[in-house]
C-alpha cells in the first residue's frame, strides 16, 4: 500500500532530501546542496511510502496570490509508471486548491513532459537547462 504524507520527523526529512538528491541530482553529478533552495521552510513537502521506505517526493510553494509552483518531483525508478507520481501530484494540487490558487506552474524535464501533459499541464515555453544537461519546460495548469 502506498502512503502519501508530509515528512514530519528529522529522520524522514533527512531521507526525503537524500532521495531527492539520488533521483534528481546524483545522476547529473549535482551535490546534495543542489537539491535545496531558500524556499524549503516556506514549502509543503510530500513523500510517498511503501513499507516505511520513501519511494517518491514532491514539493509545492506559493509564488503569489494566484499561483503555486511544484518543484523537486521524483519517483524511484522501480516505482515509476505505478501511479506514485500521480498520487503525489494530486496531493500537491490539493494544497494549491486549499490556498485558492488559480494556477500551478512547474519546470518539467523533457523526459517528464508526457507525465505532466497526461495530468492536464500545458507547455508554456522552453525554460532552463539544468546543470548544462537537462532541458526543462515551463508548464502551467489552471485549477478548477
Amino acid at each position: 500500500e502506498i502512503i502519501i504524507k508530509e515528512p514530519v520527523s528529522q529522520n524522514e526529512f533527512n531521507e526525503y532530501y537524500n532521495i531527492r538528491w539520488k533521483i534528481l541530482r546524483e545522476p547529473l553529478g549535482g551535490s546534495l546542496n543542489s537539491t535545496k533552495d531558500d524556499l524549503e521552510n516556506a514549502s509543503y513537502h510530500l513523500i510517498a511510502l511503501i513499507n516505511d521506505e520513501i519511494i517518491g517526493i514532491g514539493r509545492i510553494h506559493e509564488v503569489n496570490d494566484t499561483q503555486c509552483q511544484i518543484r523537486y518531483m521524483g519517483v524511484v525508478k522501480k516505482y515509476q509508471k505505478s501511479n506514485v507520481g500521480t498520487m503525489l501530484l494530486n496531493n500537491l494540487e490539493l494544497y494549491a486548491k486549499k490556498k485558492n490558487k488559480k494556477y500551478i506552474i512547474l519546470h518539467a524535464r523533457e523526459t517528464a513532459l508526457n507525465f505532466y501533459i497526461k495530468n492536464r499541464y500545458k507547455i508554456v515555453e522552453k525554460s532552463h537547462l539544468l546543470l548544462g544537461k537537462i532541458q526543462h519546460y515551463l508548464m502551467k495548469k489552471e485549477m478548477k
